[in-house]
């Protein structure tokens, strides 16, 4: 491999990246035997096929995977490092990519403005996402870091944490189930529930707290892909949902959302926020980090009911 050059490596992750030859070589402006050849030389080199036809389409081979992959880290060290020269020649204060899950919505970007407010020129490239999107950022590179609830171990990441992440049952205010004490998950099993999609860390822990009890029983349940799009059906009187309680902090204290009593709930999870353990952070990335650890807690929102007519009266 120390024979190989960044041209062998590009011209091999555009082909495995647009499925073709032809369709790489116009990505890269050159000719076609000339993305065939540099592979070819690359394949020499290594000793194994790198890419092979299915249909067609052009396949990554295993050990083509694994060169594509070390690209990857390749290609995101050489924009750490552009952007660390332009630090060090122009004085500018650097970006971070930052994702959020789509349930951190609701405070991060009160946070992220905190942090713009002490660090005004840094730039930042903001990506909101479920569960499985803000991983696949950080796998490829693409973030310097994320807030999300407990990091996958599958990944090198260092996670610190932000503060409690309630999992709370609500309902439009006028359900009959609204403001009863102690429900149980067996008093729920008749309702509909309004549920995210399947690789929601949300659904997720629906499943395990609600699985028990349709084990034997018939589910009705809606599947979207937004919180946003669940609120609204609950509000519309659609069903029940198994939210993040801060999603819908606001909607509950202004009485738009019934917060359930249900038994084992709310599930207190954590916020975290995370990087990858084998990315160096840049210093804007490093103090936007720190902004995190130190001040997050302080932009979660707070559950708070409704205030009670009656006792404003009194």
């Amino acid at each position: 491999m120390r024979h190989t050059t960044l041209k062998q490596l590009r011209y091999l992750s555009a082909v495995i990246r647009l499925g073709s030859v032809s369709a790489a070589a116009a990505d890269l402006c050159v000719t076609p035997p000339a993305v065939t050849a540099q592979i070819k030389t690359l394949e020499d080199l290594v000793g194994l096929p790198l890419v092979e036809r299915q249909g067609d389409r052009f396949r990554a081979t295993p050990a083509g995977e694994e060169i594509a992959g070390s690209l990857r880290k390749i290609e995101a060290l050489l924009v750490d490092c552009a952007h660390a020269l332009v630090q060090l020649k122009t004085g500018a204060t650097g970006r971070v990519s930052f994702g959020i899950v789509s349930s951190a919505k609701y405070f991060a970007p009160m946070a992220i403005a905190g942090f713009r407010r002490l660090r005004a020129t840094v730039d930042i490239r903001l990506m909101v996402g479920n569960r499985e999107e803000v991983l696949a950022g950080l796998r490829s590179f693409e973030l310097d870091l994320a807030i999300m609830g407990t990091p996958p171990p599958d990944l090198p990441l260092e996670a610190e944490t932000i503060g409690d992440h309630p999992l709370i049952m609500i309902a439009p205010p006028d359900h009959r189930l609204a403001g009863r004490p102690r429900l149980r998950p067996e008093d729920l099993a008749a309702e509909t529930f309004l549920v995210r999609e399947p690789d929601s860390g949300t659904r997720g822990a629906f499943e395990k707290f609600m699985g028990p009890v349709f084990d034997e029983r018939p589910r009705r349940e809606m599947e979207m892909n937004s919180n946003e799009s669940i609120k609204q059906a609950v509000i519309a009187g659609l069903g029940l949902a198994f939210l993040s309680g801060h999603t819908v902090a606001s909607e509950i204290k202004h009485g738009r959302l019934a917060l359930l009593d249900v038994v084992g709930l709310p599930i207190v999870r954590r916020w975290y926020v995370v990087r990858r353990a084998d990315r160096r952070l840049l210093p804007a990335a490093q103090a936007m980090l720190t902004f995190w650890i130190e001040r997050g807690a302080s932009y979660l929102p707070q559950l708070v009911a409704p205030a009670d007519p009656l006792e404003g009266a009194a």
